[in-house]
């Protein structure tokens, strides 16, 4: 038996459909919520009583749009290995062959009207976190986790919109993996390792694991953790 939820979410499925097909054959600014409806065969309120606003229809097809296209890679690319680095370097490979390959949708999200972020940044984002988490837990980084994982994420989409700015056939592709060094250069604690790098790696390691240690008052927590980031931010001469 066909339910309302049935139908409804069959519709909501064929606007995202028609707005997809709009974002490849047209790009960006051809995902207008009139142009939306009029190739769905639905009414502009059909798409806010679904998806909220644009934004809302926005998220939706770059979440069907990612899904598919990890859908079609043989092999996931998620997945850890014994090798924090080699698993972040894995990740910002497919990050940047993502971009490339998928660049209406990184205009329409760049073109989303609130400020905040999209779903799928967001769930992009914790990937990585849990990526420099395991850096810092192996004592690897040398700045804290939050800055890492900015400049981490930052290098990448700059990375992306740079290649994108160029055309395909004059693209440098060795830049991706340039720009990865020199972040890396950047965060993770050198070998050898100089008195400085293995303060700051050990500071770090120490941060990630402190909220698990026993016997520790919540007050003492937190000056330790002033403590710690205080000796990265602003390092003794």
């Amino acid at each position: 038996m066909v339910t309302t939820q049935d139908t409804r979410d069959d519709v909501r499925a064929g606007i995202v459909a028609a707005a997809t097909h709009l974002l490849r054959e047209k790009g960006a600014n051809a995902v207008t919520t009139r142009a939306v409806a009029q190739a769905a065969g639905v009414q502009a309120p059909t798409i806010y009583r679904l998806f909220g606003d644009k934004d809302g229809l926005i998220d939706a097809v770059a979440e069907h749009v990612m899904a598919t296209y990890v859908s079609g890679k043989s092999v996931a690319a998620d997945g850890p290995t014994g090798d924090p680095v080699a698993d972040l370097r894995a990740g910002w490979r497919a990050h940047v062959e993502f971009g490339l390959t998928n660049p209406e949708l990184y205009a329409l999200i760049a073109t989303r009207g609130s400020g905040a972020p999209s779903p799928a940044t967001v769930a992009g984002l914790d990937v990585l976190r849990r990526r420099v988490r395991r850096l810092a837990a192996t004592g690897l980084l040398r700045v804290d986790e939050e800055r890492a994982l900015q400049m981490i994420h930052s290098a990448g989409n700059g990375t992306i919109l740079t290649l994108l700015g160029v055309p395909a056939d004059q693209r440098d592709l060795g830049l991706g993996e340039a720009m990865l060094d020199a972040v890396l250069t950047s965060i993770l604690a050198t070998t050898p390792a100089t008195h400085d790098t293995t303060a700051n790696a050990v500071a770090v390691t120490f941060a990630t694991v402190l909220p698990d240690l026993a016997g520790l008052t919540a007050a003492e927590r937190a000056l330790m953790a002033e403590w710690l980031h205080r000796s990265l931010t602003h390092p003794t001469p």
